[in-house]
């Protein structure tokens, strides 16, 4: 995959998180092996490679305690080379070596490849970073997590706050229908904005490659004109997002813009000088995050590799290990039936980034709190934290249909 020039951008700031290692490092007989078959090389390197060092982290901060289990911890590496067939061929090198979790891909697609495999040898698997509730038990199976948060959360999030904090009760969607994570951000907005009350004006649709969105701009001109609209809620992620954005301040539209985590961080924010009223909700800020032991673990991490964390990305995986950590403590084994067992059981379950909650049937987060942050001055600052009041429905949550 070509990398474009917001993801070279992104990529180099991440920087290759293997540089000069070998591709698979073999453990001793009596180690823990968790295995990563993640990608090292082509476009989706930029978005596993801050979460894969904070993974190398807690591994060198639980081995300077001890390790787990009175073992050492050790990572072995597999380049998926952000392909779906070497995703394959990655989960089942992990799995041969021995990996008791097999790490993958910071998305659904391109990390089921490997975590289907880990499945089929009934090995616990965790995407990186992938938000799509089928990043679990019901697109991979019994084994499979996700660190990260559901879409649908992030856009109901930001909805309730933006009624409730903001007093926005009208406002207009923009969808970026090219992948399924912006629509399950949209989704969570419309169901959360309609059940506090909010009146959605219209919606429209672009895709993330779409040079231009002058005939979208135009629409919502006229909504604008035609309607009161308090906020607009843009479902994107980059290169096409920061395209976007600059064209609606371009255009003279100076809306508050909600969005998803997808527009987290501050690296592509030169592309649109001055902005301002741009809000999205994150885990966890890399850079001023006012939680101390966030901001401690963005020092650690800083000390370790040399720069912070591009993005809210990295921090999930530290607080999904954890969880497990607990789990293989209290179930004496790192065997995937009573280690998922316990984590199953984990209610409101006290983690550096705050409470986490796993089922039999969701293996993702659905209502934690988030941190919504606000862009000014070139800086993204937090504003509020907040969780939403109800769980989201499952019709909501899996888009099965429009739900009230």
């Amino acid at each position: 995959m070509k990398l474009s020039p917001v993801r070279w951008a992104m990529a180099i700031v991440t920087g290759s998180i293997l540089a000069g290692l070998p591709a698979r490092l073999h453990a001793a007989d009596n180690d823990i092996v968790l295995g990563f078959a993640v990608a090292q090389s082509g476009g989706m390197e930029a978005y596993d490679g801050d979460a894969t060092r904070m993974a190398g982290l807690w591994i060198d901060q639980t081995n300077a305690k001890g390790g787990l289990l009175g073992k050492q911890l050790k990572a072995v590496y597999a380049d998926t080379k952000s392909d779906r067939v070497e995703g394959t061929r990655a989960g089942q090198e992990m799995v041969h070596d021995g990996a008791k979790v097999v790490f993958v891909t910071a998305d659904y697609d391109y990390g089921a490849p490997a975590a289907l495999q880990a499945q089929k040898a009934g090995v616990i698997s965790v995407f990186l970073g992938a938000s799509d509730p089928k990043a679990g038990v019901i697109g991979v199976g019994p084994y499979s997590f996700t660190a990260e948060k559901a879409g649908q959360l992030e856009g109901a999030t930001v909805a309730e706050w933006g009624y409730e904090k903001k007093g926005y009760r009208t406002a207009y969607v923009l969808l970026d229908d090219a992948i399924e994570y912006d629509k399950s951000v949209c989704a969570g907005f419309d169901w959360a904005f309609a059940k506090e009350g909010g009146k959605i004006v219209g919606h429209d649709t672009f895709k993330n490659a779409d040079p231009s969105i002058g005939s979208q701009v135009t629409r919502l001109s006229n909504a604008i004109r035609d309607h009161k609209v308090d906020a607009l809620m843009l479902c994107t992620y980059q290169p096409g997002g920061a395209s976007a954005v600059r064209q609606l301040r371009s255009a003279g539209i100076n809306l508050p813009i909600l969005n998803g985590s997808s527009m987290d961080g501050t690296y592509w924010i030169s592309a649109v000088p001055g902005l301002k009223d741009f809000y999205v909700p994150v885990q966890a800020l890399a850079n001023g995050d006012p939680r101390p032991a966030v901001a401690q673990l963005t020092k650690d991490y800083t000390a370790k590799y040399g720069k912070p964390p591009t993005t809210q990305y990295a921090y999930p995986i530290y607080a999904w290990l954890q969880l497990w950590a607990k789990a293989v403590t209290e179930a004496k084994t790192t065997d995937a039936k009573p280690v998922v067992a316990i984590m199953e059981k984990f209610q409101n379950e006290p983690t550096v980034l705050g409470p986490r909650t796993f089922t039999p049937k969701l293996h993702i987060q659905t209502r934690i709190p988030l941190t919504i942050t606000d862009t000014a001055n070139g800086k993204q600052v937090p504003v509020q934290d907040w969780r939403i009041k109800e769980d989201i429905p499952p019709a909501v949550l899996y888009r099965l249909k429009k739900a009230s």
